[in-house]
């Protein structure tokens, strides 16, 4: 049995705990709130973000982070992207430096335009590094729905033992080394399905959505293959697959926010309406400068950027991805 420490309760966190004690780990759950602590000790459910759901009695949880991190070598980290790197700066004097990073987050620093693995090696320095991504909504998986992920780190060996870590009979775990390309699916994702969320918000159907999807995965394989990653990283669990459950499914945070905006064409409506975090709506400008940086074409991770930015509503964001002038279409170019 390895020890686990899981930093944040929120859903996702809370789902992944459930997967750790399920596949035989001892798991500490770290939550920054209290009540959520108490909860999750006393009746073994945390009904504020995943309602219903009767948590292993196994999973112990605590407030104290400095407790959290001594539990273990191994550090799964499900926070907000843009809450990291002033968490990492507070938690590092409490660090076990020969601990392995599990990095759950999908997104990119706003202020710096890093990749989540850069922020961890910023403030952390020179840690083992991995991270867990796929078509992995929380409301499913917390049901023991069957599911696959990609664990990704440049260390086979790494990659290896966190796979073991979280394979259970439901829920099926690849391993890559192109930590890189998994970042960048993984980030550019929310933004493709907030474009289909809002589709879906003004009355468009399934083709406007698949053409969208297809596009989509096109831009995140160009990105993966500008920024030196492998561009079939798009087609995988980390990529396709996370990107079909993310625009296809009504439990997507980023598909129901855009969902809201082409309903409403507001952002400060759908802010009000969508309590959540939301990973698209603070990524698709970062994700845009990225794209920038290396010369690539990206009008639809545009067109939601000037969206989300007040530069334009989602009626006239389409009407310009339709006016772009076409080319021969190629997965990489």
């Amino acid at each position: 049995m390895s020890r686990v420490t899981v930093i944040g309760a929120g859903a996702w966190g809370t789902t992944l705990a459930q997967v750790l004690s399920d596949a035989g780990n001892d798991v500490l759950l770290w939550a920054r709130n209290q009540d959520v602590v108490t909860e999750i000790n006393s009746k073994h459910t945390n009904e504020k973000y995943l309602s219903g759901i009767q948590l292993p009695k196994s999973i112990k949880a605590i407030s104290d982070i400095k407790s959290a991190l001594e539990f273990s070598d191994v550090y799964v980290l499900a926070i907000p992207t843009q809450q990291l790197r002033p968490a990492l700066e507070e938690w590092a004097p409490h660090i076990n430096r020969d601990a392995i990073v599990v990095s759950t987050l999908k997104g990119i620093e706003l202020t710096t335009d890093l990749r989540v693995s850069e922020v961890i090696s910023d403030v952390w320095g020179d840690l083992k590094f991995s991270l867990i991504t796929g078509p992995n909504l929380a409301d499913e998986l917390s049901l023991r729905q069957l599911a696959g992920a990609v664990v990704a780190s440049a260390d086979l060996d790494v990659a290896k033992r966190i796979q073991d870590l979280f394979t259970t009979d439901y829920y099926r775990i690849y391993t890559s080394t192109d930590v890189m390309g998994c970042e960048i699916a993984g980030a550019i994702k929310s933004v493709i399905a907030l474009s289909v969320g809002m589709a879906i918000g003004m009355g468009f159907g399934e083709n406007t959505q698949s053409m969208l999807i297809t596009r989509g995965l096109h831009e995140i394989s160009r990105m993966c293959a500008a920024h030196g990653s492998d561009p079939l990283t798009a087609a995988s669990l980390a990529g396709m697959g996370d990107l079909v459950a993310s625009c296809g499914s009504p439990l997507s945070r980023n598909r129901t926010f855009g969902e809201v905006l082409g309903q409403t064409q507001s952002m400060e409506s759908a802010i009000a309406r969508v309590a959540k975090t939301v990973e698209g709506v603070s990524t698709s400008r970062a994700a845009l400068e990225l794209a920038h940086r290396v010369g690539v074409e990206v009008p639809i991770i545009e067109a939601v950027a000037d969206v989300v930015d007040g530069q334009l509503t989602p009626r006239d964001a389409f009407k310009r991805i339709m006016e772009i002038s076409t080319r021969a279409e190629a997965f990489v170019e």
